[in-house]
């Protein structure tokens, strides 16, 4: 494995991540693929032991939607991951590394693609500017190392490209032959602001706290969420669409807080005790390459996770769909092996599925937002907002409902799911329970938010 990064021994940040100061939820489906493609690890286990935290959306989170509170139900369903990024990385990479005797890293930067239009041999690497000239390449396998500073040949029976937003995917398969490659951006003008809280006294097991931005309304959506991690901690993190954007001063990123629909984000960590400054990031556009669709695609080759497409992070769906494209990889190879004709093309169209099922969600939505760049609302998106929202409303008071929303959301299915009998009798039928006239909260929470404040 290469990797630009000096890769840190403890969960730590590191520049080659540059959201990895925000928000992140490994979602069930993401969660199923890693531990389908960990089987000698319990990743699940060590997150847990390092301190995340698993929450079901059932019964431990409270959201605000456009149409309304949802409720917290008895069932204990779509367990989700809360941690850090840098934690969860951490922990993957010690699983892989630990189960995987055959596994190396090395720190290296990859400029390119060796081979034809037919078929990938290899890459072109170089050290990274800041690694030293002895910086190390997997032993036997250079076949041209210049001593020039040119980039050096590095052989490979299969690459995959998964360098994330970054990727030079596009212009590496044109420098093969490969071309006319489709590509589309879809942006909201989406900002994100982040603070991490030292969880108040008492509020240990707060639960997931979501107020999301509504993209009905013609107006900047604004969005809020309090994500419980590791080490007795919040991390809070604000959205806002271009025109709203959050701010990064801590007075005002308070403010804005309890500016939004509901005041409840900003109640809870007006007490709390700041342990950063604000992070912000604008890194947060919808881009899809459509690699599945390349009429000649070569063979020991596939781009996977934020090198085939990038989502709105307000949806936290990357880190799955990445894991997801993983996952349809293992299999083909456990199937069919190296050597199969075509399977490289396989496996990026399978691939493609849960890429699609992402993308279907969050552009959908964002096209929805004024002022967004790269996409309008058709006719069939202003259908399925729609019938989305009736689903959301019906989801506040239906447990069916929403069981349908976060299989999707989740990625547990495809968007088809939302299109089953019992989810579109549902949706006619509206929710069978009033709405909420504020959060669900416990008498517990009740007696935290008071003392806070």
């Amino acid at each position: 494995m290469l990797d630009r990064d000096e890769l840190p021994d403890a969960p730590e940040h590191r520049r080659g991540v540059p959201q990895d100061r925000h928000a992140h939820l490994l979602m069930p489906g993401g969660l199923e693929a890693i531990e389908r493609l960990l089987p000698r690890a319990d990743v699940r286990k060590d997150l847990l032991a390092a301190g995340a935290r698993e929450l079901a959306l059932s019964s431990g989170m409270l959201a605000l939607t456009p149409d309304g509170w949802f409720r917290r139900w008895r069932h204990h369903s779509h367990v989700t991951i809360t941690c850090s990024r840098p934690l969860l990385e951490w922990v993957v990479r010690r699983a892989v590394l630990g189960t995987n005797a055959n596994v190396e890293v090395h720190r290296a930067r990859v400029t390119g693609l060796r081979g034809s239009a037919r078929r990938v041999l290899g890459v072109t690497v170089e050290p990274c500017a800041d690694a030293g000239s002895d910086a190390p390449f997997p032993a036997g396998h250079c076949g041209h190392r210049p001593a020039d500073g040119r980039p050096a040949a590095l052989d490979a029976d299969w690459v995959v490209d998964a360098s994330g937003r970054g990727t030079r995917v596009v212009p590496w398969l044109e420098a093969l032959g490969i071309h006319g490659i489709a590509a589309k951006d879809v942006d909201s003008g989406l900002a994100n602001a982040t603070r991490v809280y030292r969880t108040p006294s008492g509020a240990q097991e707060w639960p997931l706290t979501l107020i999301q931005p509504d993209p009905y309304s013609g107006r900047p959506g604004r969005s809020g969420m309090i994500v419980p991690i590791e080490n007795d901690r919040w991390m809070v993190s604000l959205g806002g669409m271009r025109g709203s954007e959050p701010p990064s001063d801590p007075d005002a990123f308070l403010e804005y807080a309890l500016a939004l629909p509901s005041p409840l984000v900003g109640r809870l960590i007006a007490a709390a005790e700041p342990l950063t400054e604000v992070f912000t990031s604008h890194s947060t556009s919808n881009s899809r390459r459509y690699l599945d669709k390349v009429r000649h695609w070569p063979d020991r080759f596939v781009a996977l996770g934020d090198a085939a497409a990038t989502f709105n992070p307000l949806y936290g769906q990357g880190m799955s769909v990445a894991a997801l494209g993983a996952l349809a990889l293992a299999e083909a190879l456990a199937d069919g092996g190296l050597d199969t004709p075509g399977l490289a093309r396989g496996v990026q169209r399978a691939a493609a599925r849960s890429v699609e099922a992402a993308w279907t969600t969050a552009v959908s939505t964002d096209v929805l937002y004024p002022g967004v760049e790269g996409g309008t609302p058709t006719a069939a998106d202003r259908l399925t907002a729609a019938y989305s929202r009736r689903l959301t409303r019906t989801a506040t008071g239906s447990y069916v409902a929403a069981s349908a929303l976060w299989d999707v959301t989740t990625l547990r299915t495809g968007p088809a799911r939302l299109m089953r009998p019992g989810a579109i009798l549902a949706a006619l039928a509206g929710p069978p329970l009033p709405p909420l006239s504020g959060p669900p909260l416990t008498d517990r929470e009740r007696a935290i938010l008071s003392a806070i404040g």
